[in-house]
């Protein structure tokens, strides 16, 4: 952790009196320099929505001591809501990209296993909840991203098809663009079946004449729609 905590999850706050040790200890004395007398704000993940403010009442070479002064209802979250449906692609692609996916606002990514996607490709749900937590400490995000995946393509459209694709066609994504769910799809683009299947699905393109990787394009389509 070198970048400065927004906040810290823990299972604890909410109580009177916490005690801090181990690895969050180290950081928050060693790296952060933080003394007797500083506040620290701490949420627990079962009520994100509210923030607590501690003090550091004592500390010594194994742990701190931190004593409620305050408590309040605050959420940090985005004002428009982005359903992304991203084709599998590799996961480490994946983890690398989630915590801006994160700061950006997306309250929602699907993963799509589609035919060009390595069906090798395990996706580990608890490695990704980790990621986000601790992009939510540093960014203030108040509320989880959620994630889930659906078999195939057809699958994701039976349960949601408002869905916009991108795709290479002739409409380019308009600065105003506002809608709430879209499917991006893996390396190599959709298939030939899966063409047809989205057949009838609005599309779009961005704008440039670089050809984007899969996590480059659901980042540049992010920021488009939710900045």
């Amino acid at each position: 952790m070198d970048v400065a905590l927004k906040f810290i999850l823990c299972e604890e706050a909410s109580k009177d009196s916490i005690t801090i040790k181990g690895e969050l200890h180290k950081y928050l004395v060693k790296v952060r320099r933080h003394k007797v007398g500083d506040e620290l704000e701490l949420r627990a993940k079962d009520k994100l929505s509210m923030l607590y403010t501690y003090k550091i009442s004592s500390l010594d070479a194994k742990s701190l001591e931190l004593l409620l002064i305050s408590s309040q209802m605050l959420e940090v979250k985005s004002k428009k809501y982005l359903h992304v449906a991203w084709c599998v692609i590799d996961a480490k692609s994946i983890e690398k990209v989630l915590p801006m996916l994160n700061e950006l606002g997306v309250s929602r990514v699907s993963f799509v296993y589609c035919d060009r996607s390595q069906r090798n490709i395990k996706l580990d749900f608890a490695r990704f909840e980790r990621i986000l937590e601790a992009s939510m400490q540093q960014c203030g995000r108040s509320d989880m991203l959620q994630f889930d995946e659906y078999k195939n393509i057809k699958e994701f459209l039976h349960e949601f098809s408002d869905v916009v694709v991108f795709d290479f066609c002739e409409n380019t994504l308009a600065s105003d663009a506002d809608f709430a769910r879209v499917l991006v799809g893996c390396e190599g683009g959709f298939s030939q079946s899966e063409r047809e299947m989205l057949v009838s699905q609005k599309n779009f393109m961005l704008d440039t004449p670089m050809v984007l990787r899969s996590e480059s394009a659901v980042v540049a389509i992010a920021s488009k729609l939710m900045l």
